[in-house]
This record gives C-alpha cells, sequence and structure tokens, in this order.
C-alpha cells in the first residue's frame, strides 16, 4: 500500500491559486481553509469596532482596516476581523505584513483556532504587538499583549476600557457591543 504525501502549498501558490476563487479563503501554511460566513451578532461588533477605531485613530498614525485585506503572519495567510497598520500600506496591496494590533471575533466554529493557532501565529509575528479576542454573547474580550519576550494574556469583562497603547488609542467595551442587546442566556442580538 503506497501512501502518497501531498506537499505543501508555498505562500505564493495559495496567493495565486486564491486569487481565481470566488470565496474567500485563509492559508495555514500548507494548505488553504475556507472562510465560513459569520452571524449578525458578529457583523455588529465588527462594524462597532471598526468605527471606534475609525474615530479614535484620527490624527494618529494607525489605520485599521477589516476582514477584506489579508494579513501574512507566521508563515500563514489570515482575514482577521479588524486590525491596525501603523507603517504605510500600499492602496493597491492585498495582503499585509506588518499589523500593530489584531481582532478576531470569536464563534463556536473558530474559537479553538482564534484562540490556539492564530493566537501562536500573531504571537510569532514580531509587529503584532496586541491580539484581542472579543466574545459576541457577551461583553468580554481575551487579550494578550507583548511584554518584554513574553506573550501575556488577559482577560475583559463588563464596563472596562481596552487599553492599546501601541497605537496610542483606549476603547470601553461598551463602545465596541453598543446596540447590542444581550440575552439573559449570553446570546446577543443587534439592535
Amino acid at each position: 500500500m503506497s501512501v502518497t504525501q501531498r506537499k505543501p502549498m508555498s505562500v505564493a501558490e495559495f496567493l495565486d491559486w486564491e486569487e481565481r476563487q470566488e470565496l474567500r479563503w485563509e492559508f495555514d501554511g500548507f494548505e488553504p481553509v475556507a472562510m465560513t460566513g459569520g452571524t449578525a451578532q458578529a457583523s455588529a461588533v465588527q462594524s462597532n469596532l471598526i468605527g471606534q477605531l475609525h474615530t479614535r485613530l484620527r490624527g494618529k498614525p494607525g489605520r485599521p482596516y477589516g476582514s477584506n485585506l489579508k494579513v501574512f503572519v507566521a508563515g500563514s495567510i489570515r482575514y482577521p476581523d479588524a486590525f491596525v497598520v501603523c507603517s504605510p500600506v500600499d492602496p493597491k496591496a492585498t495582503v499585509v505584513t506588518e499589523p500593530v494590533v489584531v481582532f478576531e471575533i470569536l464563534s463556536p466554529s473558530t474559537a479553538m483556532i482564534d484562540r490556539v493557532v492564530k493566537n501562536e501565529e500573531y504571537r510569532d509575528t514580531p509587529s503584532i504587538q496586541r491580539y484581542v479576542m472579543l466574545e459576541q454573547d457577551r461583553q468580554a474580550a481575551e487579550v494578550f499583549t507583548r511584554a518584554g519576550d513574553d506573550w501575556v494574556g488577559h482577560i475583559l469583562s463588563g464596563e472596562v476600557v481596552l487599553p492599546m497603547p501601541e497605537i496610542g488609542i483606549e476603547l470601553p467595551l461598551s463602545d465596541i457591543y453598543e446596540n447590542i442587546a444581550f440575552t439573559e442566556t449570553g446570546a446577543s442580538e443587534a439592535t
């Protein structure tokens, strides 16, 4: 019995292949991974987040981007829900290589990848100073930051402020979750 081993795709091969696809795909360093759709709650959180980042970063060197632009991190290609870049980005770029802060909105289907796999990729990307994982069923976040050679995690919830000194702003969690009503079971609804 012979087992055929597949040769991993290179980043360049993936980018060339993805350009010809109708749907979006991420690249895990080995092969394409299909992107799935999100929920109304996740979309509302993302919209609030990007709006707040735009407002707070006005006049500062950082610029926020949403999930239409890819980032190259630790040999993988990802579409974060939002991220901030503080260096110039070519207007025709489809891939950014130096994000400073990255945001993912957790869902039941992606939480494990976001918490473990992407967390390691973001940790292993020197430009990334902060990784924020936002819950969609309650006002809370898991935040990882660089502290010297360490990658330190914190949990924020409730009426707290998310400090982001690397981009010169602070962001209350309540602003990210504005107009999202949480049910008693923890699920949320966009209002």
